[in-house]
């Protein structure tokens, strides 16, 4: 978060000020010196920062006091610093009670509950997607780059990767139905599972598929939904089984698409091994992609890098990225509004998974668009440019939500912004050499 951003907040006194002053060694007196009185969002950051520090050196005393101080600004119904600090409060002491469970003098109730978020029905998950453009401006890109890729085409297959349980379809599904000269068939592909986190739906993703073939027959959209089997929920395991031309039935007179909608980030980076040559999960996906010679990929993700190695780091960018939903929220929705608080919680779980664990737990590794873009071109795809009247839909799209959103156009992608800043961004891409 930006500080000249998060000053405008207000300042928080804290009930003891004098907490700290005999605190045995001077590095805690000293970090916090000249900031105990009154706190605002960069004097947050400068304590997750001492914290993040003092667990990655096993210092868990001096966490704990940090802890302390964080414990009095934060507040889960307060102001938006409050309730990211909460969250970031939360991920620290579930780590440091995994670090030192005797040591430690808070207990969180979170540790673990990466899966705890209560499932919603389909409805509820629509009003979930429509509060913010955060899910619906990929959607739209996608939809955009998709229907352009397919126009003349008269069979469709969409390898469908994403954890937001086929919401996108409905409006690409309608606006195939208005299509000159017809609608094509239309054959959706989704793996039976997917990454634990949230948003969670209350049905099965076969019921999904019966609703979007209802939707499909009641706009004259020839349409077939399948379900690839899987046994394992991680998305690795899936890249390594499942996706094969056989797996997936591709048929040579149908238009192949794979639509990727923050899916990538629970590919792990690592490499097998100081000295392994094999690619990483995430360059191993790409490869097994271009392998399936698709027509075209669309990829949308949450446009930050938070898979560094360093708690300090990844604590640091976490904070100057996730102030964003808090921030809008906050623009309209009251602070005790149900919508706003599952929402928060949401992003809270993130926020505990990319702070408070490390290793195959951490299945949050999320990276930018633009080390995305370097990926992609390194595993032989090239950008696909998003026509006028894509971006123009896009932009009308964010004209129906606060003015503090916006778009604006990179090299290779659409990215969202919040207040200018970078939140979401999508791209579209095709085989090297395969673009007319």
């Amino acid at each position: 978060m930006r500080s000249e951003l998060r000053s405008n907040s207000t300042k928080i006194s804290l009930p003891n000020p004098n907490l700290f002053q005999n605190t045995r060694g001077s590095s805690l007196s000293g970090a916090l010196r000249g900031t105990l009185g009154s706190l605002d969002g960069a004097c947050i950051e400068k304590l997750l920062l001492h914290c993040a520090s003092a667990l990655e050196s096993s210092d868990v005393t001096l966490a704990q006091q940090v802890m302390w101080v964080l414990n009095n600004i934060a507040s889960s119904n307060g102001d938006p610093n409050q309730r990211l600090t909460s969250c970031f409060l939360r991920a620290l002491i579930s780590r440091a009670s995994r670090l030192c469970p005797t040591a430690m003098g808070f207990h969180s109730t979170a540790a673990n509950s990466l899966t705890s978020s209560r499932p919603m029905s389909v409805t509820e998950f629509a009003g979930y997607v429509d509060l913010t453009p955060w899910h619906r401006f990929g959607f739209c890109a996608s939809n955009g780059a998709i229907y352009e890729a397919i126009e003349g085409h008269p069979k469709v297959h969409i390898l469908d990767l994403s954890i937001t349980h086929c919401m996108q379809w409905p409006t690409l599904i309608d606006a195939l139905a208005k299509r000159p000269g017809g609608a094509p068939f239309l054959r959706i592909t989704v793996p039976s599972t997917r990454p634990p986190v949230p948003p969670l739906l209350n049905v099965s993703i076969e019921e999904v598929g019966l609703r979007l073939a209802n939707f499909a027959r009641s706009r004259d959209v020839p349409f077939e939904f399948h379900v690839l089997k899987c046994t394992n929920s991680s998305a690795n395991v899936l890249i390594q089984n499942q996706l094969s031309p056989s797996s997936l039935v591709l048929r040579e007179d149908e238009t192949f698409i794979v639509n990727c909608q923050s899916w990538l980030r629970y590919l792990p980076d690592e490499q097998e091994g100081i000295n392994s040559c094999k690619p990483s999960s995430k360059d191993g996906f790409l490869e097994l992609i271009l392998e399936l010679n698709p027509d075209l990929v669309t990829v949308t993700d949450e446009d930050s890098d938070l898979d560094s190695p360093s708690l300090a780091t990844r604590t640091m960018a976490c904070f100057n990225y996730l102030w964003i939903p808090f921030d809008a929220l906050e623009t309209f929705l009251p602070k005790d509004s149900p919508q706003r608080m599952d929402y928060e919680a949401d992003v809270g779980q993130k926020i505990e998974n990319i702070i408070g664990f490390d290793g195959p737990q951490r299945i949050e590794r999320l990276e930018s668009g633009a080390k995305l873009a370097r990926r992609m071109k390194k595993a032989k795809f090239s950008s696909v440019q998003f026509c006028e009247k894509t971006v123009r839909e896009v932009k009308f799209l964010l004209d129906e939500h606060a003015s503090g959103w916006g778009m604006k156009k990179e090299e290779d992608m659409l990215v969202l912004t919040w207040k200018g800043h970078s939140s979401v961004f999508t791209t579209a891409w095709a085989p090297n050499g395969f673009q007319e």
